[in-house]
């Protein structure tokens, strides 16, 4: 069993892990600059709270966004920029601490829940390869890029913790579900540079991960 999870100070401790082997408020990802009534096509969404747009796309019966949530929740503090750098905003999104990850997403879209996620790695072949295929075709470590063959294209945007530390930028990305796994703790999804393979992993609600909203069953 490969421990995925990223390296920070000792106060960042994990519960457990599942593995098969500045602002930033000006930032993307998405294409800034443009209104929701103009700026998106088919393969995009609009977020009308800030007119950032996203890449979306449809893998078996889901449709996820294709880039991480990069709302700046308004009067909040527990959304950040990796290492507090508003550049990394652009490339990877904001991270988020669960509670507000559980409200981030806008109208019409929504945090996946740990079946959901299951869900997709299921249908991309099964945990123990999904991440080679759902990992970008450029931009991990050490060529550690996937082949995107469902243009899910994840992004190693690395994790903080509360406390104000960081890591694995680069190397490692991770993931809210919006399911418990105990009052303190919730479940997470995570890919990095040197493996295959996609994490599940329990976290306690206090991590910073990333957010991909998945869009509402109609």
């Amino acid at each position: 069993m490969k421990d995925n999870r990223f390296i920070l100070p000792a106060a960042f401790a994990l519960a457990f892990v599942f593995s098969c082997s500045s602002d930033g408020s000006d930032g993307a990802p998405g294409v800034d600059g443009k209104d929701c009534i103009s700026g998106a096509d088919g393969n995009q969404f609009c977020d009308t709270r800030d007119s950032k747009i996203y890449k979306k796309v449809k893998i078996g019966t889901q449709v996820w966004m294709a880039e991480n949530l990069n709302y700046d929740v308004p009067g909040n503090t527990t959304d950040v920029c990796y290492d507090n750098n508003a550049s990394h905003c652009v490339t990877y999104g904001r991270l988020y601490n669960w509670a507000t990850a559980l409200t981030a997403c806008p109208s019409g879209w929504h945090i996946p829940s740990d079946a959901e996620w299951t869900a997709l790695t299921d249908y991309v072949g099964g945990i123990s390869t999904a991440g080679s295929k759902l990992k970008a075709a450029s931009g991990w470590n050490s060529s550690g890029n996937g082949t995107d063959d469902y243009g899910f294209s994840a992004l190693p945007g690395g994790g903080g913790n509360s406390d104000g530390s960081f890591g694995s930028v680069g190397g490692y990305g991770y993931w809210w579900s919006a399911s418990e796994y105990h009052s303190d703790g919730a479940y997470s999804r995570s890919m990095y540079y040197d493996g295959s393979d996609v994490g599940r992993g329990g976290d306690d609600k206090t991590h910073l991960f990333a957010v991909r909203c998945l869009e509402d069953e109609t």
